[in-house]
This record gives structure tokens, sequence and C-alpha cells, in this order.
């Protein structure tokens, strides 16, 4: 079995870099660390993550679905900051739930980006959690 130690990135399939990295700098407050001709290599504060030009349909869920996503942590006070900065520049949560259970709990907020792709912010409160027995 491997032994890894942590998440170095994760990718973001999207269809328009400019587009795409206004959204994550200007809307989500991310940090663009540099650019090439097809990625935009993004921090999340300690933690990065690439947003990448996908030749192929992005579709990771049908309609409203949320299964597919990438979430991010934000402080309880952020959240509420959040929801209400996400209504001023007309982008609708697709979801919203106050998780006491489960892996992660906390109040999240889910929403698509330019590409449909959906964001979760948390206000993590419990988490990981995982099997007792």
């Amino acid at each position: 079995m491997l032994k890894t130690h942590g998440v170095l990135h994760f990718t973001i399939p999207v269809k328009d870099l400019d587009r795409s990295e206004k959204f994550y700098t200007e809307v989500m407050g991310m940090q663009k660390l540099r650019r090439n001709d097809h990625m935009v290599f993004m921090r999340a504060g300690e933690d990065c993550f690439v947003l990448t030009y996908s030749e192929n349909p992005i579709e990771p869920n049908r309609d409203s679905k949320h299964d597919i996503h990438s979430a991010f942590l934000l402080t309880g006070q952020e959240y509420d900051k959040a929801k209400q900065f996400l209504a001023s520049k007309g982008i609708a949560l697709i979801r919203e739930e106050n998780r006491t259970a489960g892996t992660f709990q906390g109040r999240s907020a889910y929403f698509h980006d330019p590409d449909r792709n959906v964001i979760e912010i948390i206000d993590l409160v419990r988490g990981p959690v995982g099997d007792t027995d």
C-alpha cells in the first residue's frame, strides 16, 4: 500500500481560462500562483488546485445534483458573508444544509462556477469523522 501524507492539488476542468480565473479570484477570493497556456495554478489558504482547460464537455452533475463537487473551508462569520456576497453577484445556491452527523459536519452551501462545476463552501465545525468501530 502507498503511504501518502496529503493532497498536493486537485484539478477543476474549465472551458474558458480567463473567465474561470476571474471567477476564482474575484468571487472565490483565491490567489493565482501562475498560469500557462492551458492551466491556472491557484491557492486556497495553504492548499492548491489547478483550473485546467478541458477539450471534453464539462458535465460532472446533471440538473442541480451536487455529488461531484469541490469543497472549500470558511469560518462561520465568513460563511454568512459569503452567502450574501454570492447573492449580490446573482449566484444562486443549489443546496444548503447543516450537517450534524457524517464525516464532515457544519453548515454548507453549494453553487455552480461558470462551467457548472459544483462548489461547496462549508463552515466546518467537526470533521473528518470516521467510523468508530
